[in-house]
């Protein structure tokens, strides 16, 4: 194409010598959004997700198909770009244009070509605007669509589990479940001022894979929800759709608020394991006091740990279950810090440190749920106002508001798809340089990088900078040997 004329220059006064052009060439903050798509291809879980969700739109009028319009939510959110206000700012960004488009070649980067006489063009022209991705907020607000997109998390899960071991299950999952605050600015329905968390939130329930890291179910619950509130209601329906898609035994992993005589009967009735934490009572204060005491000798420097496994029955139980006490020794402290385990594994199973060191596994689970916390921060905003203007003048008919608090639910599952595929692009650069990576760190160092596009007849070339080339290729090469089973045939 050669070098496009100059439009406007700047010059900055710390340095004469500096100039800054701005051109209306083909360039981009965001490259990483074609390892985005190319990871949401491999998973193929636009067109699971397409295939069953209902789209309530007139199918002959439709300028942006769904597919179009799901790939632009999930790679914008996976970049940062939480406001769906955003959109309208990067309609004409071109590697948006290039990741979101189903065609191919350089047609996402044109204009599209003219209609027929008196038709109006169906070819999108660059991305979806806010208000049509608003539209597709409340058009997957409604229970069906919501419980596609809660299975979708994991089905893309299981898929990338698959994908990196030959096309099998994993043997063995370990399901945390746990409550986790997002404030809110507003007073969104259901959200309610939390005295726990000194903030106005939602307290949605999340279900994540702790030693895989990904999330795999989310249920929007009110603000002054308790911490247990509908977790088997939760729970249930998710268990056989992991052990379908996922692994093929699953364990329960809860705090202190789960353990009731409900839940641990129902997991034991369903056959499935379960550990959680008990709060201390006056009872277990009793058990606990024969075993509080230190071996003779002076202590060493570091902590130490006893375990005791015991039997104990609470009053609101139906029998006796094994608890194991954890006795806990810090350099420094004159009293022995102690708490208690409940679980339905028998001894022989899960001996007592084996057991311990699987319930300190939440502590990765609960970093998991942090990152999408505070990486994504997902902004559930969504208010039933009904639109009073339109274009600058009253609307000829008001349409009903939308259900808010379903909506503020498909925002949450759609931040939680786009972690998934994120987290995808993590494991993988995780393999390939043998070390740990943020989720933050990913999206700054490997996705949100410049990138400029280059077009040569119908052929498209991307360059993005040096520093971010390794990452890429380190990513990729991991990708290419990455499995798709059987086109991924469910």
């Amino acid at each position: 194409m050669g070098e496009a004329k100059r439009t406007q220059s700047i010059r900055p006064t710390f340095n004469g010598s500096l100039t800054i052009e701005t051109r209306p060439e083909r360039l981009s903050s965001d490259a990483g959004t074609v390892i985005l798509r190319e990871a949401m291809e491999r998973l193929g879980i636009i067109d699971w997700l397409t295939a069953r969700l209902h789209d309530p739109r007139d199918q002959e009028f439709v300028t942006h198909p769904l597919e179009e319009l799901l790939r632009s939510e999930l790679l914008l959110l996976a970049q940062g770009w939480r406001d769906l206000d955003d959109a309208d700012a990067l309609r004409d960004d071109p590697l948006y244009r290039l990741a979101v488009s189903n065609r191919g070649g350089a047609a996402p980067l044109l204009p599209p070509p003219p209609a027929p006489d008196g038709e109006p063009t169906r070819t999108p022209d660059g991305l979806a605007s806010q208000p049509t991705l608003s539209r597709l907020t409340h058009a997957l607000a409604s229970k069906d669509n919501r419980a596609v997109l809660n299975e979708g998390l994991v089905v893309a899960t299981g898929r990338r589990l698959r994908g990196a071991n030959q096309g099998h299950r994993v043997r063995h999952v370990t399901l945390d479940v746990d409550a986790l605050p997002f404030e809110v600015a507003g007073h969104q329905p259901g959200s309610a001022f939390n005295g726990h968390y000194h903030a106005r939130v939602f307290l949605p329930l999340m279900a994540t894979l702790g030693q895989h890291g990904d999330i795999v179910g989310l249920c929007l619950r009110e603000g002054n929800a308790g911490a247990a509130t509908g977790d088997l209601d939760f729970i249930l329906p998710l268990l056989p759709q992991i052990e379908e898609h996922i692994g093929q035994v699953v364990t329960v992993r809860v705090d202190a608020a789960h353990p009731d005589e409900t839940f641990c009967g129902t997991m034991e009735e369903r056959g499935t394991d379960y550990v959680a934490r008990i709060k201390n009572n006056p009872v277990l204060d009793r058990m606990a006091e024969d075993y509080l005491f230190r071996p003779v000798g002076r202590p060493p420097d570091e902590p130490r740990t006893w375990l005791y496994d015991l039997s104990y029955r609470a009053e609101s139980w139906s029998k006796a279950r094994r608890v194991v006490l954890v006795v806990l020794e810090r350099p420094g402290e004159l009293l022995l810090d102690y708490f208690w385990l409940v679980t339905s594994y028998n001894a022989t199973a899960m001996p007592a440190d084996k057991l311990l060191e699987l319930y300190r596994g939440r502590g990765t689970a609960e970093g998991h749920m942090g990152e999408l916390k505070h990486v994504f921060d997902p902004a559930l905003s969504s208010s039933p106002r009904a639109k009073s203007h339109y274009r600058g003048d009253t609307p000829k008919k008001r349409t009903p508001s939308c259900d808010a608090f379903a909506a503020n639910e498909v925002r949450l599952l759609l931040n939680a798809l786009s972690y998934d595929v994120l987290h995808m692009v993590r494991t993988l650069i995780e393999q390939a340089t043998g070390r740990g990576w943020s989720i933050q760190a990913v999206r700054e160092r490997i996705v949100r990088v410049a990138g400029r596009i280059v077009l040569h007849g119908r052929r498209v070339t991307l360059v993005v900078a040096s520093t971010a080339a390794k990452w890429w290729q380190a990513v990729w090469s991991k990708l290419n040997r990455w499995r798709l089973v059987d086109a991924w045939a469910e």
